[in-house]
């Protein structure tokens, strides 16, 4: 039996997401929607999707107005509701069921908000369940609720189970931040477009909360890997977000330190951490095959040290078949380097490209 489900995405990676699901079925504005012959709890293991949903219903006619509540009250009305608690568990996802939430997006101009939207379906689905609906008006819903997403494309709406307990893009191993931190699924993404397969070592420069090698590593567990950062307490908790996610792979705290080790003592498939300035990396010329970084934009989080030296330190380190994926504002080639794809997206409602440099063809490493 194939069971359809929709991955929700960062505007921009749709085909990313695509590409990591394997078979698709449709795109939506930021969904992918995907099959599976059975329940696969592995589904929760996607990296560049922001959450994973078991489509319940689908509707049309959903206007402008405010009538389009009732036709979404009716749509929420014909979900059976126990069958797809039962489906979400069969896939992984916790079988309690103390309450309902929901969450909604639409796109365009409407005589309604998000929470009408939401207030219209919950009420409805809470209803027949028989437990109680808590709105997100009130603030965020408690534990154990059944979690649905409502989205209205053009006169299209789709509601849908979460299956697992949060959304996917809140790791569990993030539990320090810094200011400027990346979203997680763009940091797979990231790491996807690196082709991080032969590569042996893999530098982030300005590696903030470790987000990027945490997630560059789930993608391809052989290279080395190294983080470096102008501030010791990002460096901190890059070191405690690491040996998280280590020891929740691991299935316990044997690896409660994992994530601590200097950046000289890594061993294949480790992380290895240390204080520097991105303008004077403390590496040979030539010896990074990969680099992974989300340079300062001079909004959360400004430029500091010898950062306006960056991108000369970039091709000094970058091996001559090297690959550079960085996050930027907009796409540029800095001097000695060639833009060889990019990928445009949306972060917090601002454009931003994923962009891959490369040697520009008439310059090698550190010339």
């Amino acid at each position: 039996m194939h069971t359809l489900l929709v991955a929700r995405t960062v505007r921009g990676l749709e085909p990313l997401v695509a590409e990591e699901v394997g078979h698709t079925v449709r795109r939506r504005h930021r969904e992918v929607w995907f099959e599976r012959e059975s329940p696969d709890p592995g589904v929760l293991d996607l990296r560049t999707a922001d959450d994973v949903l078991l489509p319940a219903a689908v509707g049309y006619g959903i206007g402008q107005a405010r009538a389009a509540l009732g036709r979404l009250r009716t749509l929420a009305a014909d979900v059976d509701v126990r069958a797809m608690a039962e489906l979400k568990a069969a896939f992984g996802g916790s079988p309690l069921v103390k309450g309902v939430d929901v969450s909604a997006s639409f796109l365009g101009r409407r005589a309604y908000n998000r929470y009408d939207l939401e207030d219209a379906v919950g009420d409805e689905l809470a209803a027949r369940l028989g437990v109680p609906y808590h709105s997100r008006r009130h603030g965020p819903p408690p534990p154990a609720t059944l979690s649905w997403r409502v989205s209205v494309e053009g006169e299209e709406a789709a509601i849908g189970l979460r299956i697992a307990d949060r959304p996917l893009h809140r790791r569990p191993y993030k539990t320090r931040t810094v200011p400027g931190t990346l979203h997680p699924p763009v940091a797979a993404a990231m790491a996807r477009l690196a082709g991080l397969g032969a590569a042996r070592t893999v530098l982030d420069p300005c590696c903030g909360a470790g987000t990027t090698l945490i997630e560059a590593r789930a993608c391809a567990p052989l290279p080395r890997y190294l983080g470096t950062d102008l501030s010791p307490s990002a460096i901190t908790s890059a070191a405690r977000n690491a040996g998280q996610d280590a020891a929740e792979n691991a299935g316990g705290g044997a690896a409660e330190n994992a994530g601590e080790n200097a950046a000289g003592d890594v061993g294949e498939g480790g992380i290895g951490w240390a204080v520097a300035d991105a303008g004077r990396l403390p590496l040979p010329s030539g010896g990074v095959d990969r680099i992974l970084v989300n340079p300062p934009w001079e909004r959360q989080v400004a430029a500091g040290g010898l950062f306006g030296r960056f991108w000369r330190e970039a091709r000094r380190v970058l091996a001559e078949r090297g690959r550079v994926v960085a996050l930027l504002p907009h796409p540029v080639e800095p001097p000695g380097f060639e833009l060889t794809d990019a990928v445009g997206v949306r972060l917090m409602g601002r454009p931003a490209v994923i962009a891959v440099l490369s040697h520009a063809a008439s310059r090698g490493p550190g010339r």
